[in-house]
């Protein structure tokens, strides 16, 4: 299970939304690339960005703190935000993401999703954001009645690379991952899921072992040093060693 450090970028600003509340923001960095290296240096593997501008509003703003992100990294970098078109999706790809994650379009556009999934095969993920079990969209501003588990069903054997599952009611909050929420994903898709939201502490993130997400997206803990990311990988690495012996 990998830990995968968030990066939320804001008006170019590293940023963390309390339950996807765009009137309570913290800034955390003014320097994303200076952060995505830190977390690089720590250990991380893979790193997660959000345009939260291109989320809410559709409009690609963090375009250049994109761009000097990937550069910079030798990691895998994934984005989601405002993807919701063929053309933003390859012009991301272009800019040297690993992944790109699509979130409103995969309800209101599922067959760009299957294109996208036929055309960059483990390229494509799927990000579900939900708020009491159904799909929110539009940075979260928009609910709708569609189960987060259907909507994961929709997409079986395209070939994603992973479906992220956002919890909106824990995102922010330290208090802990919807573990209920999570395995019912898991045993809704058999795409990979990587889970979103919630972790406070190194606990969190092994309580999430059991469930079978093959990764965890964790912000805020990361940025408020309740979870030290280098103790978190070491300490997961030991829980999967013991499982083994």
């Amino acid at each position: 299970m990998q830990i995968i450090p968030a990066i939320d970028l804001l008006q170019g600003s590293c940023v963390r939304l309390h339950q996807g509340d765009y009137d309570q923001v913290t800034r955390f960095s003014e320097d994303p690339v200076a952060q995505a290296l830190e977390w690089q240096r720590q250990g991380a593997s893979r790193l997660h960005l959000v345009d939260l501008d291109g989320a809410r509003s559709g409009e690609p703003t963090n375009d250049s703190a994109v761009r000097a992100i990937t550069a910079a990294l030798s990691i895998p970098v994934q984005l989601g935000g405002g993807v919701r078109s063929l053309e933003r999706a390859e012009a991301l790809l272009s800019f040297g993401l690993d992944r790109v994650i699509l979130g409103t379009v995969a309800l209101e556009q599922p067959e760009l999703v299957e294109q996208l999934a036929a055309r960059y095969p483990g390229r494509i993920v799927v990000g579900i954001d939900a708020r009491n079990g159904k799909v929110a969209t539009r940075g979260w501003i928009t609910d709708t009645d569609t189960e987060a588990t259907s909507l994961a069903k929709r997409f079986e054997g395209l070939g994603l690379a992973a479906i992220v599952s956002t919890d909106i009611a824990t995102d922010g909050t330290l208090a802990g991952p919807n573990l209920t929420a999570l395995r019912a994903m898991v045993e809704a898709s058999s795409t990979p899921v990587i889970a979103s939201g919630g972790i406070g502490t190194v606990s969190d993130l092994l309580s999430l072992l059991p469930v079978g997400v093959s990764g965890v997206i964790v912000g805020r803990a990361l940025y408020d040093g309740r979870v030290d990311l280098a103790e978190a990988i070491a300490a997961l690495g030991e829980a999967r060693l013991q499982d083994v012996t």
